[in-house]
């Protein structure tokens, strides 16, 4: 299975606040406002007017994170819900990382990092490797 969704949103970059919203739709599902301000006011000690919820929904859809739609049952309400998962969320963001490190192209860098890892770190760079090689045998396999 591919985690990694061909979709990507178009800024990855997520304030505090839209980071929390996401996690509720990924709790939840598709919410409303009124969804997200209700778990947000469930802490007692949280204070957020309605309309920051708003602002936060359509903010998070302008950066490709969320879809919304019209109720039909409801009428009047909007609906929102994530383009991707979680999960998918994680490997996006994990993959730009990567890519930014890689990005800086100076080996005694890179290798300075590996060199600093300890060994479960690693142990899991091998365990990469090796898929890596198994994907790549497997692709060419098919290729053939």
């Amino acid at each position: 299975m591919n985690i990694l969704p061909n979709y990507r949103p178009k800024k990855l970059s997520l304030g505090h606040l839209e980071t929390e919203i996401l996690e509720i739709i990924w709790q939840l599902g598709t919410v409303t406002v009124k969804d997200v301000h209700q778990q947000i006011l469930s802490d007692p000690d949280r204070e957020l007017a309605y309309t920051s919820v708003t602002t936060v929904l359509r903010r998070l859809t302008e950066k490709g994170w969320l879809t919304c739609y019209k109720d039909k049952k409801q009428g009047r309400a909007f609906l929102w819900k994530a383009l991707v998962s979680k999960e998918q969320a994680q490997a996006i963001q994990a993959y730009e990382k990567l890519n930014q490190f890689l990005a800086i192209s100076n080996p005694d860098i890179v290798a300075a990092f590996a060199d600093s890892l300890d060994t479960t770190s690693v142990e899991q760079l091998d365990k990469i490797a090796t898929k890596l090689r198994l994907l790549r045998q497997k692709s060419q396999e098919e290729q053939k």
